[in-house]
C-alpha cells in the first residue's frame, strides 16, 4: 500500500521496546523482528555495557531512537548540549527517524521526571514550534512528536488536545508518533472521545504508531506498560492504519516484564490488521 508522506521513509512494521532483561535471548537467537526501539537518554553514553549491547544489536537490526528527556515544551528552550548528545547517538545508530514527547518536564534547570502536558494555547503552539525548528534543524533525520496520556488539565486551554497536536506539527513541519493507548487513557482521564481525537489529525503526518497496556484504577487510568494491549486500544488502532497506512508500529512494555516470547507474540497482533488493508488496497 501506498505510505503517506511521513512513514514513505520506512519499511518497517512491527517493533518492539528493546529492554534490557531481553538483551541475551535476543543477541544469542536473533529474533525475526523488523527493528527495536531505544530509549535516547539511556544511550548518550560514552562507553559502558549497555553501548556495547547496543552495538551487538545494530548489527543485525535497525534501531529507532525514542527520546524522554528533549523537554521540547520548555519555556526556557532547548537544551543544546542535550541535542548534541542526541545527534552523535543518531550517527551511531543511523536511527531512520528520532521521536521525543509533546511535555515539559523542568523549571531553571530542576527536573520532575515526569512528562508533563502543556496548556493548549497559541502561546504554547507557537513555543513548541519554534523549538521542534531548532530541533529539526540540527538533527538530519525527521522527527516526530508523540502525544502524552494524561491525568490533568488546564483551565487556560482554549483547543482541544488533538487540535493543539496537529497545530504543533503543521506549524513545525514534523511526523506524529500516535500513542494510541495514550490517547485511549486520556479519553476516560478526561471523558472525551477518542474516536473523534482520531478522526481529526492529519493523518498524512503519522509516522509512527506506539501500542502498550494500561492499569485502571478507580480514580482513572493510568499509562503503565505493564499489561497486554486492551482491545479498546486495538479498536483504534485498527482504525488508525486505515487513515494512515500501514505504519511502523512498536509495543511498549516497560514494567513486569514478561518473557521475550510473551512480548513478541503480543506485539505481533497488530498484524492482524494488516493483510485485510493490504489486500482492499490491492484490489
Amino acid at each position: 500500500m501506498a505510505r503517506n508522506r511521513f512513514n514513505a521513509f520506512s519499511t518497517l512494521d512491527i517493533g518492539i521496546g528493546l529492554r534490557s532483561p531481553h538483551l541475551g535471548q535476543i543477541l544469542a537467537q536473533r529474533p525475526a523482528l523488523s527493528w527495536f526501539e531505544i530509549i535516547s537518554e539511556n544511550y548518550m553514553v560514552e562507553g559502558g555495557m549497555a553501548l556495547a549491547a547496543l552495538e551487538r544489536i545494530l548489527e543485525h537490526y535497525t534501531v529507532v531512537q525514542h527520546g524522554v528527556g528533549l523537554n521540547i515544551g520548555s519555556a526556557q528552550g532547548i537544551d543544546g548540549e542535550h541535542l548534541q548528545r542526541l545527534r552523535r547517538l543518531v550517527a551511531r545508530t543511523g536511527s531512520p527517524w528520532v521521536s521525543d514527547h509533546l511535555s515539559w518536564g523542568s523549571v531553571d534547570g530542576h527536573y520532575s521526571h515526569d512528562l508533563l502536558p502543556l496548556p493548549y494555547t497559541w502561546e504554547a503552539v507557537d513555543l513548541v514550534v519554534e523549538n521542534l525548528k531548532r530541533v529539526q534543524g540540527e538533527l538530519e533525520v525527521p522527527f516526530v512528536v508523540e502525544n502524552l496520556g494524561s491525568y490533568a488539565t488546564y483551565g487556560q486551554s482554549i483547543m482541544s488536545e488533538w487540535e493543539f497536536l496537529a497545530e504543533v506539527a503543521e506549524g513545525a513541519d514534523v511526523g506524529i508518533l500516535l500513542d494510541l493507548n495514550n490517547i485511549y487513557v486520556s479519553s476516560v482521564n478526561h471523558a472525551f472521545d477518542p474516536w473523534r481525537y482520531l478522526h481529526a489529525l492529519p493523518h498524512e503526518r503519522i509516522a509512527q504508531f506506539h501500542v502498550a497496556g494500561h492499569s485502571v484504577h478507580p480514580e482513572g487510568i493510568v499509562d503503565t506498560h505493564d499489561h497486554p494491549v486492551d482491545e479498546a486500544v486495538w479498536a483504534l488502532y485498527a482504525r488508525a492504519i486505515e487513515l494512515a497506512g500501514p505504519t511502523p508500529t512498536l509495543l511498549e512494555w516497560d514494567a513486569r516484564i514478561p518473557s521475550f516470547e510473551e512480548v513478541y507474540a503480543e506485539a505481533m497482533k497488530a498484524k492482524r490488521y494488516w493483510p485485510a488493508l493490504e489486500m482492499a488496497h490491492a484490489s
